[in-house]
């Protein structure tokens, strides 16, 4: 649309009310974050809506395989770097604390919490091993180990993946399209349809509030018929 607010030159003494300012560059700059906006979250949707049948399966699986450890007493544990950090805290808190039903605490834990450790192990024994060592000392045979890798080529993830699997544990590996590295060295591979690490991040955290929500319902004994094992 042209525009037809008033010329005003430095020396103007006219006083031109607001509502007839010009702000169609204002405008066309909101436009562009608009459509940038509207791209992305079209982006990140269909990344999603991309899932093969055999993710949605594996996904299932994950469920039903936490549910069966955390009834025997097992427990789950997540790590990752960097985002994929924050989204271990997260979907520990999910469980320890409850994601939508009021039901019993369910054991959960990110090994990215105590800055002591993390630190100590680094200092150490070298940034490679500060989930690895966590792992030696915590997991045992009948708890569920999750990696969270957008690459699955991280060195540390992949020395807590080989711990775990030492440790007789169940290892799941949240990863981009390929799985990297960690993908044949773990029992189940959930691995988003995409090569961004910001669409592969929203799908993780999409992907643990399923998970999550899968769990609690069986935790709390309303999980619906049919699960994938």
């Amino acid at each position: 649309m042209p525009c037809f607010a008033p010329t005003i030159t430095p020396n103007s003494t006219t006083t031109v009310p607001r509502s007839r300012l010009c702000y169609c560059h204002s405008d066309r700059n909101s436009m562009s974050a608009a459509d940038e906006i509207r791209r992305q979250l079209l982006e990140s949707a269909k990344v999603k809506q991309s899932f093969s049948d055999e993710l949605i399966q594996h996904i299932a699986r994950f469920a039903e395989k936490s549910a069966a450890a955390l009834r025997a007493g097992g427990k789950i544990v997540f790590f990752g770097n960097g985002g994929s950090a924050a989204d271990a805290l997260h979907l520990a808190a999910e469980l320890v604390v409850r994601l939508r039903t009021e039901r019993p605490g369910l054991a959960a834990l990110a090994l990215t919490t105590n800055p002591s450790v993390l630190t100590a192990a680094g200092n150490d024994y070298g940034f490679e091993r500060i989930f690895s060592r966590q792992i030696e000392s915590l997991v045992a045979s009948n708890d569920i180990v999750v990696a969270l890798s957008t690459s699955g080529q991280s060195p540390n993830i992949l020395r807590g993946a080989e711990a775990a699997r030492a440790r007789g544990a169940y290892v799941v590996a949240l990863t981009g399209e390929s799985g990297g590295a960690l993908a044949p060295i773990v029992d189940l591979l959930l691995n988003v349809p995409s090569q961004d690490p910001q669409r592969i991040q929203e799908s993780h955290i999409t992907i643990g509030h399923i998970a999550c929500s899968l769990i609690e319902q069986h935790a709390s004994g309303t999980a619906i018929s049919g699960s994938a094992l």
